[in-house]
């Protein structure tokens, strides 16, 4: 190749090289499937090569006895069965030389003129009955500088051509239509109806007319071989396809369709990368918009828990306001001049502190709570179970939209998903309301133990407000015991009940504030752990969702500047 480009080509060949091997370094990078960085790698390769122009086309099209036409000697065995069972490469040696080598490719040299310039490929037929042999055809086509489709004039533009034309359109090949057999056609009128057929049908295939030659390759082929000058008669129209490969194909078509040709490769692949890209992103845009749904959630739900329990507890707060309430009579019915005898007897006014101020107030403070339990117990089961639901909608995404291949995304994503899901739905499966209002009670009850230094041991809720009842309110009733008789007067018993009353209220506001300040701080405590508990478990799926969008949102960048970059030269090339 650099002995025949010219300085201005050779200049274009080194940006083609730079840019592909970019490109090549984007796609190892992110992880691109190994079939699409070696078709890229070979393209590279191909810039060093002679032209490479791919046969293909359906079994018995004709394809054998059309190369064989076009070389003007019988190098490949034809035949009305699919005879082409392996790829055949053409190319000059100073003898006949056959020999089979990787994949069972069969290497033909020969001493043909043409095979000085052009290296050519025939492929098995593209309906094939050995799918092997149509997925080695299709490795050869993005590596084409030309490719000739071969069609017969009996049945053009059949299904499987179509398709497989649509596979050479996606690369951006230069293609060309041969219409094969037109011996068997009853004129020319039958042949231009055939050519208008191809021609109206590859447009809407391809968005371009391409180039259609219709000709007998048999009749040419006869004639190159019967030994009278090898010229092809007129009917057989093969030397009008003859002087459009020699002359259109010159040397300088031949070295810019060579550089076109790894460009188009490359331009296919960053298009479909950056398809394959954004076909990520907008699905990690839902998993975004989950994971946010799902924080908001948690914040609400730590939210609507904090001004629930707050309310809740004010039904704790009204237990200790009647509580107060009976104290204060207490004080004003017991601390008289009447009971002035009574007062002298310690235990007997501790018992009816109990029995009347006390009664049940321990006993409705733990129910109160207990209801607080049981509300947040059920609270945190539900915020599982829409975390579970959320996560279920994502997983259900992910197998309904996988798009092309970008490293091993889909399966992480969906193996994250399922971790998390299981890990949701274990969470629901185990999460045992009555161990768990169990085991928040206990720790409650351990707090507001701490307030007064008890022992809890086997005690309830109600036990602990009951010892700090009668172990820090009563303990006012002692100014209404000792020395009593020895100083009563007149105004001393008044004096004596506003000191207990004024007592007996801070004592109950301390046990408020103590009380309810260690409930709060214990469910505060309660719901960080509920909340750390859920983001623990989304966490590796959270972690994923980020940095993958991060990589994929810098590959489509990198992509989309080198599909800039590749389109420029695209379009220089085709201007040469």
């Amino acid at each position: 190749m650099k002995r025949i480009l010219t300085d201005r080509q050779q200049e274009l060949l080194t940006e083609a090289r730079h840019q592909l091997e970019g490109v090549l370094a984007v796609l190892a990078r992110f992880e691109a499937s190994r079939d699409d960085q070696e078709i890229l790698r070979r393209s590279l390769r191909q810039l060093d090569e002679l032209f490479l122009l791919v046969v293909a086309g359906e079994f018995n099209s004709g394809k054998s006895t059309f190369i064989n036409a076009l070389l003007g000697r019988p190098l490949l065995e034809e035949g009305v069965t699919p005879t082409t069972t392996r790829i055949h490469t053409l190319t000059f040696g100073e003898q006949e030389v056959r020999q089979v080598g990787e994949n069972g490719i069969e290497r033909v040299e020969a001493p043909v003129e043409l095979l000085r310039q052009v290296q050519i490929v025939d492929t098995p037929g593209t309906n094939a009955l050995d799918r092997q042999h149509e997925l080695i055809t299709q490795s050869f086509i993005p590596r084409s500088d030309l490719v000739l489709f071969v069609t017969s004039a009996d049945r053009p533009f059949t299904e499987s051509e179509r398709a497989f034309i649509e596979q050479i359109r996606g690369w951006g090949k230069k293609l060309v239509f041969i219409v094969n057999k037109i011996d068997i056609l009853s004129g020319a009128p039958a042949v231009a109806e055939i050519e208008a057929f191809i021609t109206e049908n590859a447009q809407r295939l391809l968005g371009f007319s391409p180039e259609i030659f219709a000709v007998s390759s048999r009749q040419a082929l006869m004639a190159k071989t019967a030994g009278n000058g090898g010229t092809p008669p007129p009917e057989s129209r093969f030397a009008e396809l003859e002087r459009y490969l020699v002359d259109t194909l010159d040397e300088k078509e031949r070295v810019r369709l060579k550089l076109l040709n790894p460009v188009g490769v490359g331009v296919n692949l960053v298009e479909k990368y950056v398809e394959a890209t954004e076909g990520r992103l907008g699905l990690l845009k839902g998993d975004v918009s989950a994971l946010d749904d799902i924080e908001r959630q948690l914040s609400l739900y730590r939210e609507d828990l904090s001004r629930e329990f707050r309310f809740r507890l004010t039904d704790v707060d009204n237990v200790l306001f009647e509580f107060e309430k009976r104290g204060l009579e207490f004080f004003d019915e017991t601390i008289r001049l009447t009971r002035a005898f009574e007062l002298i007897n310690r235990d007997k006014i501790r018992d009816q502190f109990e029995r009347k101020v006390v009664a049940d107030a321990p006993q409705q403070i733990e129910q109160k709570v207990e209801e607080v339990i049981d509300w947040m117990v059920g609270a945190e089961l539900r915020q599982w179970q829409t975390v579970n639901a959320l996560i279920a909608d994502r997983r259900a995404q992910h197998a309904e939209r996988i798009v092309g291949q970008v490293g091993s995304f889909d399966y992480d994503r969906g193996q994250l998903l399922d971790t998390v899901g299981r890990a949701a739905q274990k969470a629901i499966d185990r999460y045992d309301r009555t161990a768990e209002a169990r085991r928040l009670a206990e720790s409650v009850r351990t707090s507001v133990a701490g307030i007064a230094l008890l022992e809890v041991g086997a005690l309830g809720l109600g036990a602990v407000i009951t010892a700090l009842a009668t172990t820090t309110l009563v303990d006012v009733t002692g100014i209404l015991a000792a020395g009593t008789i020895a100083t009563l007067g007149l105004f001393i018993l008044p004096a004596r009940r506003r000191r207990a009353k004024q007592e007996f209220t801070e004592k109950i506001a301390e046990l408020r504030t103590q009380l309810l300040a260690t409930v709060t701080e214990q469910f505060d405590h309660e719901i960080e752990r509920s909340l750390f508990r859920v983001r623990e478990a989304i966490a590796p799926y959270t972690r994923f969702v980020r940095a993958e969008r991060e990589r994929l949102e810098e590959m489509h960048g990198q992509l989309e500047e080198a599909d800039r970059e590749l389109q420029s030269l695209k379009r220089r090339l085709e201007a040469l």
